[in-house]
């Protein structure tokens, strides 16, 4: 495999940004220093002006294979992801068929194996009905990334409300359990009171139905049911301010046994956007007030909420059409999500280094993913080339979703991601795929 040398780039990596070279071997990073110039055969690249980030890690992306292939795939999906940064990714099992057993876990890696351009790894789904066969992956705990419980709505057989499936999970798993928290009973009697007052529902009566109490309750229970057992508990896409109260900032990462995850969009969009967005930004769950948004953005930074990620979830543009019960939920964001936290960081919101430790640092941290997250000499060469002085603007023509279209359309991002790599293979610069080399299966330290 090719060496690459990056000259004078500045590196942002462990809470520091540096003038280095970088030289990276095959897969690894063989070398960092403030100068290396006898790096033989190895390509060189001009970091002049320019930034090295660790690739980010998307904790939570929902990419449709199999069985959905008509709103995304494993292929198209990860090659938005590395043209905008992203270098690995871990994917929700509630595709069709859901990933209900190993057999099926198993058959979606296969699937990435031969078309991924990201390295990748997929949760273990769960049922009412499948406890048994969830705790199986107890033997495959260095190689996949966790157990996936959806405790509030979800598509076919998904949705966990059996306390006692729930706590033979929490008190048997070995494995990290991430969660979506929304409690459905609360839902239902949101939506039918909602729906009796007013008869037809708009996007705007989303955030009104999927409540704070809704994610709070659900929250709460699920942090009750790892207090219990002492269970390994990520809880995914915290949405409102109520649940902020949930987690603390005092222990280092890699203590907690309770984990937290905001999205983009929750830091991006208030229930503000509905009137010019619509359906556009429905998501589970839901954009809310705006208190929640400054609530959110206030815990990232003192650390309250431990990783950012995007819950990219594509759906066609038909499918986000009609009325309230028919428009789909979700919405594709793994291209544009680190630009998105750049552009946060142009406005003075966040610093460069708090952006990599969210993206990057944590999510290996978190998961205990070996080698990778960080721009260290052994670790695997997983890097973005980022040019503060260019722009990128969202339009139709380059964006890569095979559903076509993105809630940020005709946003100019003041940077631009020009260059991926992936395991030491140059995936993407400037706008030119490299498909020779696929990504590759996450490995975990536990």
């Amino acid at each position: 495999m090719q060496k690459y040398l990056f000259k004078n780039i500045q590196v942002v990596n462990e809470g520091k940004t540096t003038p280095l070279d970088v030289l990276t071997n095959g897969e690894r990073i063989e070398k960092i220093a403030p100068q290396i110039s006898n790096a033989r055969n190895a390509v060189e690249i001009n970091g002049e002006g320019k930034f090295l980030l660790p690739g980010a890690i998307d904790d939570q992306v929902h990419f449709r294979e199999p069985g959905l292939t008509h709103k995304a795939t494993i292929y198209t999906e990860s090659k938005a992801a590395v043209a905008g940064g992203v270098t690995s990714f871990m994917e929700m099992p509630n595709t069709v068929p859901n990933a209900l057993t190993i057999e099926l876990l198993e058959d979606k890696y296969k699937i990435a194996s031969q078309t991924s351009l990201a390295n990748y790894s997929f949760f273990m789904g769960t049922s009412n009905s499948n406890a048994d066969e969830v705790l199986k992956v107890n033997q495959y705990k260095n190689d996949i990334c966790g157990v996936k419980i959806f405790m509030g709505s979800s598509t076919g057989n998904m949705l966990v409300d059996n306390y006692l499936t729930l706590d033979k999970i929490f008190r048997e798993s070995e494995m990290l359990i991430a969660t979506h928290c929304e409690d459905e009973k609360i839902i239902r009697q949101n939506y039918e009171r909602i729906k009796a007052a007013k008869g037809k529902l708009s996007a705007a009566d989303h955030p009104l139905i999927r409540n704070e109490e809704a994610c709070f309750e659900s929250s709460f229970s699920a942090v009750q049911l790892a207090k219990k057992h002492n269970s390994r508990l990520h809880i995914l896409h915290i949405s409102t301010q109520k649940e902020l109260q949930l987690f603390g900032n005092l222990l280092p990462l890699k203590q907690k046994w309770i984990t937290s995850e905001v999205c983009v969009h929750h830091l991006h969009f208030t229930a503000d956007d509905y009137a010019q967005l619509g359906y556009r930004i429905k998501c589970n769950p839901a954009i809310k007030a705006a208190n929640n948004k400054a609530g959110l953005w206030e815990a990232l930074l003192d650390d309250r909420l431990d990783v950012i990620a995007t819950d990219h979830a594509p759906h066609t543009w038909e499918e986000k059409q009609g009325d309230y019960e028919h428009a789909h939920a979700g919405l594709p964001l793994v291209q544009h999500s680190v630009l998105l936290m750049l552009n946060y960081y142009k406005q003075g919101k966040i610093s460069l280094e708090k952006i990599v430790q969210k993206m990057s640092h944590a999510v290996a941290d978190c998961f205990q993913i070996k080698d990778r997250g960080y721009i260290r000499e052994g670790y695997f060469a997983d890097l973005a080339v980022v040019d503060m002085n260019k722009e990128t603007t969202v339009a139709k023509e380059n964006i890569l979703y095979k559903c076509g279209w993105s809630p940020l359309e005709g946003v100019r991002f003041p940077a631009a991601v020009t260059d991926t790599f992936v395991s030491g293979a140059h995936v993407y610069g400037n706008g030119v795929f490299n498909e020779s080399q696929k990504g590759q299966r996450l490995q975990f330290n536990r």
